[in-house]
């Protein structure tokens, strides 16, 4: 065996107290207040190299992380931006979009939390957001009302910004149309001379946010062209068996396009249509949303309307800026653009 290996020591009893900032500088022979400069980053160039290394590594010996309502009280806010109302699997374009805001929010010294939806919504929901004491509440559920604005900056919050949902007043709002991606996807079926269409609804409540305004949307699309068509939501469960009755729907409604939704229910579709001996787009013209990497590997290849949203490093700037002013009169700004990617299934 070799003798100069450092073996890895016991972890403490979980009875045992935290390590605190004061034991980090005992053993790292400092002050408090240069742990505090060095863990906090913000000692500028007052601390030396040497000094920052042996401080890190007494806290990384001692198992030592910051506290953060100490901190908190320090500051005067926790730095706690909450994406509220975010219960829904949404999907990969979400996904990605969050991994980034997050990154650029940590940058800014900001923590982002996913927090789901609270029963009851409104003053509720908004009376379990301000427990947490966040600095900033981006909100995705369409609840939230000018009280609920009210009790959050009565408790704290310097930001309210609405994502998606319709405007409140007292909040800022970044817009997201979502009845524009059921415009989209409608105009481009009726263009290809399809007039009989179905709109996959998922039955999974909480996308009710993102399918019912896209079916309001393809709805206003058929109507605006004035051509008699026919739109029909179809409900559908995320599965092989709710997909295969979608298609017997299909051919019994003799539908000749189908919006999928987005482009997973889409798929989704476009395997039980094929399966039911429906071609893919002879017989029904298919077309889902988001544009995955998927839609363009499918046969056929996969028409789908692409979102593009800021990117999450756009939107942790304007969080900072508007949590430096929380007086500044609240801004209302679309945050979403579209375009229809035409391939094969259409």
């Amino acid at each position: 065996m070799n003798s100069d290996r450092t073996e890895p020591s016991a972890p403490p009893p979980a009875s045992a107290p935290p390590p605190t900032s004061a034991d980090v500088a005992r053993l790292a022979g400092v002050s408090r207040a240069t742990v505090s400069f060095v863990l906090n980053n913000t000692a500028g160039g007052r601390v030396s190299e040497q000094t920052r290394a042996k401080v890190r590594a007494a806290a990384d010996g001692l198992g030592y992380v910051p506290h953060a309502a100490a901190r908190s009280l320090r500051a005067g806010r926790t730095g706690l931006v909450l994406l509220a109302g975010a219960s829904a699997p949404i999907g990969p374009l979400f996904s990605g979009f969050h991994r980034e805001l997050q990154e650029a929010l940590k940058r800014r010294g900001y923590t982002g939390v996913l927090h789901g939806s609270t029963p009851g919504g409104g003053e509720d929901a908004a009376r379990a957001w301000a427990e947490l004491r966040p600095t900033a509440v981006l909100c995705l559920t369409p609840g939230l009302t000018p009280d609920g604005v009210r009790i959050l900056r009565r408790s704290g919050t310097r930001a309210v910004v609405t994502l998606g949902a319709p405007p409140v007043p007292g909040a800022h709002a970044l817009i997201m149309d979502q009845r524009e991606v059921g415009v989209s996807a409608v105009a481009h079926l009726l263009d290809r001379g399809r007039r009989r269409i179905g709109v996959v609804m998922p039955t999974d409540p909480g996308l009710a946010l993102f399918s019912d305004p896209r079916l309001a949307g393809a709805r206003s699309a058929a109507a605006s062209a004035g051509s008699g068509a026919l739109v029909e939501p179809l409900p559908l469960d995320y599965t092989e068996e709710s997909a295969a009755e979608l298609a017997v729907r299909c051919r019994e409604l003799a539908l000749d396009g189908l919006f999928g939704y987005n482009d997973e229910y889409a798929m989704l579709a476009l395997r039980a249509l094929q399966d039911a001996g429906l071609d893919v787009p002879g017989a029904v013209a298919l077309v889902g949303a988001d544009d995955l990497l998927l839609a363009r590997l499918l046969r056929p290849r996969l028409s789908s309307v692409r979102m593009r949203l800021p990117s999450g490093e756009e939107l942790a700037e304007l969080v900072d800026r508007v949590v430096a002013d929380p007086e500044a009169p609240p801004l209302s700004r679309e945050l979403m653009t579209i375009e229809l990617i035409a391939r094969d299934s259409s």
